[in-house]
């Protein structure tokens, strides 16, 4: 009997280190520490870092993979996705989408929010929205495909949040974190028609008009849906 169960007790002290470690790094996302959009340390750092077996961390990790917290990228690393498991939940049920559903459903949310945008703006939004529109324009001269999707993103999101409809802004933010890896993989091929266009998108909203708002953003997306 005692061979049978000698494997026990180490199992269980090992589920508890995994289930510790995973908990550590979940404290790294929540605190900000890993920001949505960004791309963790490589294991062999956390290792390191964490005083954690390479197996330990790796299993801690893909719970928090599963959890839709994290996402691993061929080639690019493991991307905080989510910083709580409700987002996260509805990052998994997107994240098996096609493109063409992804971008079919990103022109009509923000179709939406740049009508409702144009129409609820205030002053503290325009400005919000012409400091980020500035961002984005200089991330492009970076050469970073993640500076450049986190720095569109935040353009867009400010768009959503002039909306002033806090389920609006609850539930894209819900999505962002999936929109934030497909852009890291969108480029235009006409970065000026792209910075003029979204320029031209948050002076439609500081004027008010909210189908002209609209139709720029539609412009944004067709090299996307071509």
């Amino acid at each position: 009997m005692n061979d049978g169960q000698s494997g026990t007790p180490s199992r269980v002290r090992r589920v508890g280190l995994i289930d510790r470690v995973a908990s550590r790094f979940h404290d790294e996302i929540t605190s900000g520490r890993w920001p949505v959009g960004g791309r963790i340390p490589v294991e062999a750092e956390l290792v390191e870092a964490f005083g954690a077996g390479r197996n330990t961390v790796r299993e801690a990790l893909q719970s928090l993979v599963r959890a839709g917290l994290l996402s691993r990228e061929q080639g690019r690393g493991t991307f905080v996705i989510a910083d709580s498991e409700l987002p996260g939940s509805l990052v998994r049920e997107l994240s098996g989408g096609s493109r063409h559903h992804y971008l079919e459903l990103r022109l009509a949310l923000d179709t939406t929010a740049a009508s409702l945008a144009a129409l609820r703006r205030t002053t503290a939004d325009v400005e919000r929205l012409r400091e980020l529109c500035d961002a984005r324009e200089r991330a492009w001269g970076q050469g970073d495909s993640d500076l450049r999707a986190r720095a569109d993103l935040a353009l867009h999101h400010a768009v959503v949040v002039a909306t002033h409809n806090p389920l609006y802004v609850q539930l894209y933010e819900g999505m962002t974190d999936v929109f934030a890896a497909h852009m890291r993989d969108e480029e235009s091929g006409d970065d000026e028609a792209a910075h003029r266009h979204h320029h031209d998108l948050v002076e439609a909203i500081a004027a008010g008009d909210a189908e002209r708002a609209s139709g720029l953003v539609r412009e944004i997306f067709q090299p996307f849906m071509d």
